[in-house]
């Protein structure tokens, strides 16, 4: 059978005329045999064997009449050991298990979807084992309407390509085109991108593209080209891109980025620590990504986004001008200093920051803080010019899974800091002209940890356990052996329950609930806010930690005052970005100090005598006639 008659290079596809078409490359191997095993899960039906026919390049391939949709298989190598397809469209028994035949065809209803706008985004991390109690695709879509009325517009979800054990972040996922079967069965995850679609939002998937998981790949059985030892990545070893064997492997995992856009008709990818996917070809296997990606999507938009540590703004050029043609990068810069601002708390990786009022400023006029200066945690220059770029096309964040995660027990930001301050940033996060992005429960104020998890094998688990302990090392507070013992085991099943999310904290925390809402609709319907990455932002310092932001939108103005210390009384007040425009006055539009967002009011700010900054508070202005009540 011609590979074009297939939907993707590799893997197990059910053909319209009955039977299923294998394709596998191992170049390795002298022998592949198609190793059925029945149907259903934990099938244990008589064995069917069919031989696979060799191709050029190493591939092997060929139709076995006997297999069909649901069949568990697996492929035996040269007379001897059989493994899971490394292309599998899923592992009902995990990745050690056999694989499934999956129907790629499911019924859909978005025909009409369009796809999501860059510039309109809110965005949603969510991890799907922790976030309701079924910690299941359909638990998870139950939820869906509440983050449409909250006004988010693209969930990001966590790693799902299978892992082994019964719980883990997926960020050592194994079979990357398999949907683990922790979560649901493959038309789950359809279902659930399905029913996003109808309440008007996106989904887009982590993808895990820089290393693959240490327990249950099987990828080495198959090719010992998948890896190389030409570049050093923490994670494991890294994958060969740019190899004398590298064209079926770039193959693999741009087919695999087609797959969850074609077959799962998702809005697009977050592509995990760029910056550890190594590639001297002529055309970055990212570029590569990005392309076939756009490509199968047809008419409709995507968003591919990068996690890229030392901010290199190539991943957002254009493909045509040598960049890798992505949409959106995450901006630790605006994480780290607005958390030391908030805590106070400046060691190991954020000890290149103050959380002072200039850094917030910068950070929302120019996105990154590092964009060449020297970088003295890591010995180096950090960051890359984002002159040219508009700010929409950063994601800014208090909270994910790592930065969460990365401290000794998990706490969410509004534990670590006053409520005040809390709301104050919040402010700063949603209203400034950059992407955000909320992690799941942060927008309630969460009560719950987050923790890192991993369910591996007891040698594994240790090792595990070792790194993560080394890793808060560099964090002084946590070298005392009584801290140490005292850490949450990744392994234990109960770190991983207590990271599930309670959302009753929902109705608990109405407040802290309905103050993101209020600041997403305002960011979403003011003309200003929904417009500032087309303007101009000015700001200015007007304390030790408080300063204005002033936006400028085609004649229209907002200001916005950030005071995180205490009450300021400005007098005299020689600051022109705080005088209103000519024949107007300030009128409050929106306070952080509100009542009904747990606040304590917001007094008159602009008196005859002096300006007043409120403490811990963030308050947002606009002009109107001087006449106008």
């Amino acid at each position: 059978m011609s590979i074009q008659k297939r939907r993707l290079p590799v893997g197990a596809e059910p053909m319209p005329e009955g039977g299923v078409h294998f394709r596998v490359w191992a170049p390795r191997r002298k022998k592949v045999e198609v190793v059925l095993l029945g149907r259903g899960v934990h099938a244990a039906a008589e064995q069917v064997v069919m031989e696979l026919d060799p191709e050029d390049g190493g591939y092997y391939s060929g139709l076995c009449h006997e297999a069909r949709i649901g069949s568990l298989y697996r492929f035996r190598l040269d007379d001897g050991d059989s493994f899971p397809d490394p292309a599998s469209r899923f592992q009902p028994e995990g990745p050690h298990g056999p694989s499934c035949v999956v129907d790629p065809y499911f019924q859909w209803s978005d025909q009409v979807w369009a796809g999501p706008k860059l510039e309109e985004q809110v965005m949603y991390e969510m991890h799907i084992g922790t976030y309701t109690p079924e910690g299941n695709w359909h638990g998870a879509a139950q939820q869906l309407p509440e983050l449409a009325r909250l006004g988010i517009t693209t969930v990001e979800v966590m790693p799902v390509a299978e892992f082994p054990g019964e719980f883990g972040w997926g960020y050592d996922g194994v079979d990357l085109f398999a949907p683990t079967r922790l979560y649901g069965f493959p038309d789950d995850f359809r279902r659930f991108v399905d029913t996003a679609h109808s309440l008007g939002l996106s989904i887009i998937l982590d993808v895990v593209y820089n290393h693959l998981g240490p327990e249950g790949n099987y990828l080495r059985e198959y090719s010992p080209h998948y890896f190389t030892d030409r570049y050093t990545n923490e994670w494991g070893d890294s994958v060969d891109f740019d190899g004398e064997h590298s064209g079926p492997v770039r193959e693999f995992f741009i087919a695999n980025a087609v797959y969850w856009i074609s077959e799962f008709h998702l809005d697009g990818l977050r592509l995990d620590a760029t910056q550890v996917i190594f590639d001297n070809s002529p055309k970055h296997i990212l570029a590569c990504i990005s392309e076939a990606a756009r490509e199968v999507a047809g008419e409709r938009s995507l968003l591919l986004v990068a996690e890229n540590e030392p901010q290199h703004v190539r991943c957002l050029r254009p493909i045509a001008d040598g960049g890798y043609g992505l949409d959106l990068m995450w901006n630790d810069d605006f994480h780290h200093s607005a958390r030391v601002a908030l805590t106070g708390y400046n060691e190991a990786y954020y000890s290149e920051y103050l959380g002072t009022p200039q850094e917030l400023v910068s950070a929302v006029k120019w996105s990154y803080l590092y964009q060449g200066q020297y970088y003295y945690w890591q010995g180096k220059r950090r960051g890359s010019p984002t002159f040219s770029f508009s700010p929409r096309r950063f994601v800014h964040f208090l909270e994910n899974h790592d930065q969460v995660a990365n401290s000794a027990w998990g706490w969410r930001v509004h534990s670590l800091t006053s409520p005040g301050s809390f709301r104050a940033m919040t402010t700063l996060l949603l209203l400034g002209p950059q992407t955000p992005l909320l992690f799941q429960g942060q927008e309630f104020g969460a009560c719950t940890p987050f923790l890192y998890f991993a369910d591996l094998s007891p040698e594994l688990a240790k090792l595990v356990r070792k790194g993560r302990v080394d890793f808060l090392r560099q964090f002084t507070n946590i070298t005392s052996p009584d801290v140490i013992d005292a850490l949450d085991n990744p392994s234990a099943p109960e770190t991983f329950l207590r990271s599930r999310l309670n959302l009753s904290d929902r109705e608990k925390n109405v407040k802290t609930y309905n103050m993101h809402k209020d600041l997403i609709r305002l960011r979403k319907e003011d003309q200003v806010f929904s417009r500032a990455h087309t303007g101009k932002v000015e700001g200015a310092i007007l304390g030790p930690q408080g300063f204005l932001l002033r936006f400028f939108v085609k004649g229209d103005q907002r200001l916005l005052l950030v005071n995180l210390g205490r009450d300021l009384r400005l007098s005299p007040v020689p600051e022109p970005l705080l005088a209103p425009p000519e024949d107007c006055r300030w009128q409050v539009l929106w306070s952080s100090e509100w009542s009904e967002y747990g606040g304590s009011g917001t007094p008159e700010l602009d008196t005859d005598k002096f300006w007043r900054i409120q403490g811990h508070a963030a308050v947002v202005l606009k002009p109107v006639a001087a006449g106008e009540q």
